[in-house]
């Protein structure tokens, strides 16, 4: 009725706007699922979309956006939403300048395509098959065949859902798999693309064999397109799908194609309900075989059917850790980053927590499993670790113990000899022993046992630059290890829950991989390489070897990166250290060999969480059994006011028992009554007992 009675207000305000009721979702959508819009506007031109959406503002008449109806999931009960619809000849316009083209929103990509190539512009042919428009291609960066459509963006026009004029370049908007910064209540009518020259009749060609290629592969029938959205390029969701054994899988009038099984094919008049039950079989399966909580690329127009495929397989809730005080703070924003978009992808739900104090944090106690990425200091050296530990915590990575032997850099270099592993001659050096040890020649290396992503290390060519690197290097610690130099060949092992990954080759552009190299390129890039170039296998198989002894032998767990450094004159694989927290940026180590591997960042974080969550939490400190109340459920917490009552119940009671105790014996003294004295005391111990008591506590709390 509420709906009806503001229909009718909008009718009256503008008698000229085309309103059509009742239109059937089999009309408005690809899919056909639903059974019919009860109102769509459909505007002419962008005064009249303003105008109208500022009256749904005024009216609180709630709206959503019609585009090409590609992905939208119609509803079976009546919407209780305005529909409002961009017409083709209001918004379809086509302008060319000298960089590209300038197109409206309701135009289709195929037709942008199509056009732009007969102007003389390309870049489009890898998006021509995706029928959609180009407003819905833009607010979920449409792509294909590696492009994507927020590369070509230059700027974008709309309007926000009060009518009020939207504005952005492209270069402000956020553009990832699949997503796109564009505010949730923007409209937008028009873009400016800007697009390499092509030569036309090239670029046409491309186009129709990119359209029939998807032809060929697509099925045909009703459908939304891709069903779930990829978790990762080498985890297609389609092919997820299809080794849970659900290609051909059919639901009432529902099918999953044989062609590709992220298509869903509406073979008759199936349903909202059916389509919801289908989708959620398919999440589940693929959550229960792969550990991936697949995400719809379909847009519910009902939002509680989105609910309810979500529902269907719950995801672990995982909290990263990232930043932290140490001088690896911006690497570690940058690897949590990295690692919670990666969780993400998979299905999972995750919470960030900016880290700046080693201590347990609301979010910790939230998650299902603490994802730590903190490099240095605290986040490394086992403290943190040690919260995880005090409270039980799940984490990922290796415990207190271990974490704090890998992070010493000198304790490392101990338990390599231990084990017989292969590594540099080392030694100590510090403020009251600075001399180079006898046992060693320059060049050396300074590194400061505790800091990490290559920070705190030299390299010392001769005794003239000693004495001023060592002091550069006692402002990071007390003790710094010296380590003799090898020229040689740099590489590192990575190994994820136990498995030894492909080691990497690293040539840094000035032959010492340090800070610049790893990170900023001043001196140009790093090359890495992986599997290893210049080695024999043998040799990598050394190094592997000994990366693994060292994981088992420093007790860690889930994942590790150790460094080597193979000797040009006797291709000997030299132990330098390890990381137990490696670095998960773009141009990290790790995912770059998971990834030789066949393994995708966004399946090494999953395993990692997974492992996590199968071991028993960590016991926690226990307690001394004096400091926990019988009358107490361990766990429960007791009621503040109740609490307060009986403490102050308590001091009464003291009270009353120290008066009349207190009483006689000031009466007994002056008569000479016996054990006076000794009631007097007493009195007074009842009347003090509580801050006897916490002053004791304060001397235990400064020993």
């Amino acid at each position: 009725m509420i709906m009806k009675t503001k229909m009718e207000l909008l009718r009256n305000e503008f008698p000229e706007l085309n309103i059509r009721t009742d239109v059937p979702y089999a009309e408005l959508t690809t899919l056909g699922i639903g059974t019919s819009l009860p109102f769509l506007a459909e505007v002419s031109d962008e005064t009249e979309l303003s105008t109208l959406l500022a009256f749904c503002s005024k009216h609180a008449l709630p709206v959503f956006i019609l585009g090409g109806g590609t992905n939208l999931v119609g509803m079976d009960a009546p919407c209780p939403m305005l529909g409002v619809r961009l017409s083709r000849e209001g918004f379809s316009g086509f302008e060319t300048n000298e960089t590209g083209v300038c197109a409206g929103a309701r135009m289709r990509l195929p037709d942008l395509a199509r056009r732009a190539a007969e102007a003389g512009f390309g870049g489009l042919a890898p998006l021509s098959g995706i029928p959609g428009t180009l407003g819905g291609a833009l607010r979920m960066n449409a792509g294909a065949s590696g492009a994507q459509i927020g590369n070509a963006v230059i700027g974008i026009t709309g309007f926000h859902m009060d009518g009020t004029a939207y504005q952005s370049e492209g270069s402000s908007i956020e553009w990832s798999y699949r997503h796109s910064s564009i505010p949730d209540d923007v409209v937008i009518t028009r873009a400016v693309l800007k697009l390499p020259a092509a030569d036309p009749a090239s670029e046409l060609a491309a186009i129709e064999a990119e359209v029939l290629e998807r032809r060929r592969r697509e099925p045909a029938g009703r459908s939304a397109g891709c069903t779930f959205r990829n978790v990762s390029e080498l985890d297609p969701a389609g092919r997820l799908i299809d080794e849970c054994g659900l290609r051909n899988f059919q639901l009432g009038s529902l099918k999953i194609a044989a062609e590709h099984a992220n298509y869903v094919v509406n073979t008759g008049t199936a349903s909202e309900a059916e389509y919801v039950e289908l989708l959620s079989v398919m999440r589940r399966a693929v959550a229960e075989r792969h550990g991936f909580y697949l995400l719809p690329e379909v847009k519910f127009l009902n939002p509680e059917s989105e609910k309810r495929v979500f529902a269907s397989a719950c995801p672990p809730k995982v909290n990263v850790l990232y930043g932290g005080t140490s001088s690896e703070r911006e690497i570690s924003l940058k690897s949590g980053d990295a690692v919670a978009r990666a969780l993400r992808n998979a299905g999972f739900f995750v919470t960030l927590t900016d880290v700046k104090e080693c201590r347990l944090y609301p979010g910790m106690r939230e998650a299902d499993v603490v994802y730590p990425v903190l490099h240095g200091g605290f986040g490394e050296d086992g403290e943190i670790q040690k919260v995880f530990e005090e409270n039980s915590l799940r984490f990922v990575g290796s415990g207190s113990k271990a974490s704090l032997l890998v992070m010493d850099k000198i304790a490392s270099k101990r338990l390599m000899n231990r084990f017989g592993l292969p590594t540099a001659k080392w030694g100590i050096v510090s403020k009251e022993h600075p001399d180079l040890p006898e046992t060693m020649r320059y060049p050396v290396i300074l590194k400061a046992p505790m800091e990490g992503s290559t920070i705190g290390i030299q390299k010392v060519e001769s005794a003239a630059d000693w004495e001023k690197a060592l002091a550069k290097e006692l402002k990071f610690a007390p003790e710094i290890l010296v380590e003799e130099y090898i020229d040689g060949v740099e590489i590192t092992v990575p190994i994820v829950n136990g498995r030894v990954l492909p080691a990497i080759e690293i040539k840094s552009p000035h032959g010492f991989y340090d800070y610049d190299a790893k990170y900023v390129y001043k001196d140009g890039h790093t090359e890495y390489f992986c599997p290893v170039r210049t080695l024999s296998p043998e040799t990598v198989k050394r190094a592997s070897d000994a990366a693994l002894a060292f994981y088992l032998g420093a007790g860690c767990r889930d994942i590790l990166r150790v460094d080597f450094i193979v000797g040009k004159e006797d291709d000997v694989p030299y132990m330098l250290e390890g990381n137990s927290l490696p670095g998960c940026t773009a141009t990290s180590l790790v995912p770059k060999s998971s990834r030789v591997s066949g393994v995708s960042f966004e399946r090494m974080t999953s395993t990692l969480v997974y492992a996590a969550l199968k071991r028993p939490a960590p016991a926690a400190a226990e307690a001394p059994r004096a400091a926990v109340s019988p009358m107490v459920h361990p766990g429960s917490k007791p009621n503040p006011t109740l609490l307060k009552l009986c403490r102050w119940l308590f001091r009464l009671a003291l009270v009353l028992c120290a008066v009349p105790i207190l009483a006689c014996g000031l009466q007994g003294i002056p008569t000479g009554v016996p054990g006076a004295w000794i009631l007097v005391v007493n009195g007074l111990f009842l009347l003090c007992a509580e801050w006897i008591f916490k002053w004791f506590n304060f001397l235990e709390k400064r020993k």
